[in-house]
């Protein structure tokens, strides 16, 4: 069900667009990529190695207090997209008691998903969103930075 795969690849890629890259912003820029698709591989293998171990309990429902049955992945995948909508909306809840270090961090993680050529557009639309929903002292998006292009330009977000 699980596969690092897709992110050892897209890490190969933001490697070699490193070694061909002049400008030190971008080279450093692909390099964190590169490390943030690696350690997501790293997880992925670790959820496909774990996976029986943290799911196994939950796939059967209860009904009336006794077993129905098992869940089916669409039930499951349905569980898991409630689960991470819940951890994300308590992560804005939180997003100005964390600190800024970490606020980068999550926010280039989070643009990072998704297709390569895409990176700068989803960055833009993360920055967005957390503008839109920071506290009226301002402090819940990292306001004193832009998303960056691979030229290192701002987006206009």
């Amino acid at each position: 069900m699980f596969t690092g795969d897709r992110y050892r690849t897209k890490a190969a890629e933001c490697a070699e667009s490193a070694r061909n890259a002049t400008a030190p912003n971008e080279i450093r820029d692909l390099r964190r990529s590169e490390k943030a698709f690696s350690d997501l591989a790293k997880n992925e293998d670790w959820l496909a190695d774990n996976f029986d171990k943290m799911i196994g309990p939950a796939r059967t429902h209860t009904k009336g207090g006794g077993v129905e049955g098992p869940l089916d992945d669409e039930a499951i995948a349905a569980i898991e997209d409630r689960i991470l909508r819940c951890l994300g909306a308590a992560l804005i809840m939180q997003w100005s008691a964390i600190p800024r270090d970490l606020q980068r961090e999550l926010f280039d993680t989070a643009g990072s998903f998704g297709e390569l050529k895409q990176t700068a557009s989803l960055r833009g639309q993360v920055a967005r969103f957390l503008h839109s929903h920071q506290d009226k002292d301002g402090s819940a998006a990292d306001t004193n930075s832009r998303p960056r292009t691979a030229e290192g330009t701002s987006d206009g977000a």
